[in-house]
């Protein structure tokens, strides 16, 4: 007989407590939380319980799993200031290199919850999800995973995107005014090194964007690039109170 399903109030509960205990210091980066047949003592429940409330914690970077040492509040990772949002045909025609793009997969279609999760949406919302694949000089040089708002932007279901990159469009189709850039260093599955054609043992740089107008949630993007295909490079200049360096 299969065991009922945990009280979803239950699984906020457990979340939130762990949430709480990091976000207010009483537990810092770098401690142990309690094992999970602990939590299970501590709030009478199942293993199964526990792993689900845990689950959107690792996801989101909060808590990291470490196998046969147990689950430790993450360290904060150091963010990268990127001041702009490329288009990545017009970088790659600027080096010289021929430019080509592919249209892997296009569906309009309500949003997982991990869909939901990435743009920070309301259950019910519908997204447009494509896959590309752009080329420099005849070699892959980044695979685009990237979700459209369609309730901000419900012209993109009329674009097929099979000829126009979906960034190129929406820098021309759709004003932003702010973006948040999330920058790492990944070994990627196996399906991915494919597409990429490298070794999946070949170190890529994955850059995540999300995008808003003016509060509205316009897009996320996953952009996965060979490691030796891109740079990332930030011009700034110090605030005039600054002191000289």
């Amino acid at each position: 007989m299969t065991p009922a399903s945990p009280e979803p109030s239950l699984l906020r509960r457990i979340r939130a407590d762990v949430s709480e205990r990091i976000l207010s210091g009483a537990w810092p980066p770098g401690h142990r939380i309690p094992f999970e047949h602990e939590l299970m003592v501590e709030y009478g429940c199942s293993r199964m319980t526990v792993n689900r409330a845990l689950e959107p914690l690792a996801d989101s970077g909060l808590i990291e799993r470490r196998r046969k040492a147990g689950t430790f509040v993450a360290r904060p990772r150091i963010h990268s200031v990127v001041l702009d949002v490329p288009d990545i045909a017009a970088e790659v025609t600027s080096r010289g290199e021929p430019y080509g793009y592919e249209l892997l997969s296009r569906k309009a279609r309500a949003a997982t919850r991990r869909e939901l999760e990435a743009l920070d949406l309301s259950a019910g919302a519908d997204v447009l999800v494509l896959r590309c694949l752009h080329r420099s000089g005849g070699r892959p040089f980044a695979l685009e995973e990237r979700l459209i708002n369609l309730d901000s932007v419900p012209e993109a279901e009329r674009v097929d995107f099979a000829d126009m990159p979906p960034n190129s469009w929406l820098l021309a189709h759709v004003a932003w005014t702010e973006a948040e850039h999330r920058i790492s260093a990944v070994n990627v599955p196996r399906q991915t090194a494919t597409i990429l054609q490298i070794e999946p043992t070949t170190a890529c740089l994955v850059v995540e964007r999300r995008t808003w107008r003016v509060g509205d949630k316009i897009t996320h993007v996953r952009m996965t690039f060979p490691g030796d295909a891109y740079d990332l490079v930030a011009r700034f200049a110090p605030r005039s109170s600054s002191p000289p360096a």
